[in-house]
């Protein structure tokens, strides 16, 4: 199949944020973690030949299997080459197998099959979660080996510099080097623990599509696709499920099926009481549900059930009128216990004005001990331009412009501005 140039380069950056975890995991299961420097290199690799290749001969009928083929004939040049110079983390029943060169090739291919790679990355996410590995340095490898992430986005998502990634990454890979551990799923007893930043990184991902720390785009669906489907994954394998996974996915489904009304064709953002409730995904609402359902089978309630309850409580009214504030409200009130935030306080503000009026939230303002961090933080200025608008036009203006002077987006920047130009021409 022939393709321009920028199409094979769209389509290569959907297939490396889907199939590169994927190779990576398996990569890793054959060469071991103290390996996976290797293991990504080979992606790398595999990534460089298909643009080459399909620059010249154009997209293969089935691209996925075409970099699968590509990653496993890479790997067999690996372990003949390294044969006698690399100790490769081989279990004693594998290692006859991938040492002869007749039962070699068999025994990669079985490897390389849709279920077998599922397994393999689900188990490479626990090891990059590893418990003896900082909360920074789990989520970061997450996003870079499993997620397709580059440096660049890495260092974006989690609010810090590109340097400081690589010496994340590099401090990790030492740990894997030194400690050569062995994907596995966590035990029964231990998995629900070992299951938390798992989907702490997974959130941070789709969190990246839905409102994206840098770029243009209001939103990145591909992105948000990813995150949902790594999500799918844990929640559908047996060895993985857990409530708190459940809810996770409700909360990203709820959310991805309001996606296309929040921006209208211009990309210019539409707020919630304006957006055309017809054009939300009933389907993906419809899954949300029954996931939130499923996820009530634990004796936990995370934070993942509360904030899917609140979302589910937007998804079902007809129309922005019919919204339970109260209830919305009440939910707040469940998860600033659970997830003490200053974001989550901030939320909750702009909830308890539609249930308490201006005058009121604006006194619960002044008396949070959040206002110094909510000050670096736009929606706390939007926030109090709304609370302004109609009693302070003047305070209002001085509250968007200090909103103007932190936001990057740039369809943000156009709704605080017209909202700005709003006031002035009254």
């Amino acid at each position: 199949m022939n393709a321009e140039p920028g199409n094979i380069n769209q389509l290569t950056e959907h297939l490396f944020r889907r199939e590169s975890g994927k190779m990576l995991s398996v990569l890793v299961r054959i060469f071991g973690t103290a390996h996976l420097q290797l293991a990504e290199d080979v992606v790398q690799d595999t990534l460089l030949q298909a643009l080459e290749t399909w620059k010249l001969r154009g997209i293969p009928d089935n691209p996925a299997a075409w970099l699968h083929r590509a990653a496993r004939n890479k790997a067999i040049d690996q372990l003949r080459r390294g044969r006698h110079q690399i100790q490769f983390d081989h279990t004693d029943e594998e290692r006859p197998l991938l040492e002869s060169g007749y039962t070699m090739g068999p025994v990669m291919d079985s490897y390389w099959n849709e279920l077998t790679m599922e397994d393999d990355l689900l188990r490479m996410m626990y090891v990059c979660c590893h418990k003896d590995l900082p909360a920074e340095s789990q989520i970061t490898l997450m996003l870079k080996t499993l997620c397709g992430f580059s440096i660049a986005e890495t260092a974006r998502a989690l609010l810090t510099t590109e340097d400081a990634i690589n010496k994340r990454l590099y401090r990790t890979r030492e740990f894997f080097r030194q400690n050569r551990i062995r994907p596995s799923f966590p035990p029964p007893a231990a998995l629900s623990v070992n299951t938390a930043p798992v989907l702490r990184s997974i959130y941070l991902l789709f969190n990246e599509g839905y409102a994206p720390t840098h770029g243009s785009e209001l939103m990145r669906r591909e992105v948000m696709n990813e995150a949902i489907y790594l999500c799918s994954m844990l929640c559908r394998n047996e060895h993985t499920q857990q409530p708190e996974a459940f809810a996770a996915l409700a909360l990203m489904q709820f959310h991805a099926a309001r996606a296309d009304s929040r921006t209208d064709d211009n990309g210019d953002v539409i707020l919630l009481q304006d957006q055309d409730r017809a054009t939300w995904n009933q389907q993906l609402i419809r899954e949300g549900i029954h996931n939130l359902e499923l996820s009530a089978g634990g004796d936990t309630i995370s934070r993942y059930h509360v904030e899917a309850a609140i979302a589910y409580e937007h998804c079902k009214a007809t129309k922005f009128a019919d919204t339970n504030w109260q209830r919305i409200l009440a939910l707040y009130d469940m998860l600033v216990l659970i997830s003490p935030t200053a974001i989550v306080h901030l939320n909750r503000m702009a909830v308890y004005r539609q249930v308490h009026g201006d005058e009121q939230t604006l006194a619960q303002i002044r008396l949070s001990p959040y206002i110094k961090e909510w000050e670096g933080n736009y929606l706390y200025h939007c926030l109090l331009a709304e609370i302004h608008f109609a009693s302070a036009p003047q305070t209002a203006i001085d509250c968007f412009q200090r909103a103007l002077a932190i936001v990057k987006q740039p369809a943000e920047r156009r709704y605080i501005t017209e909202k700005m130009a709003t006031i002035q021409n009254v």
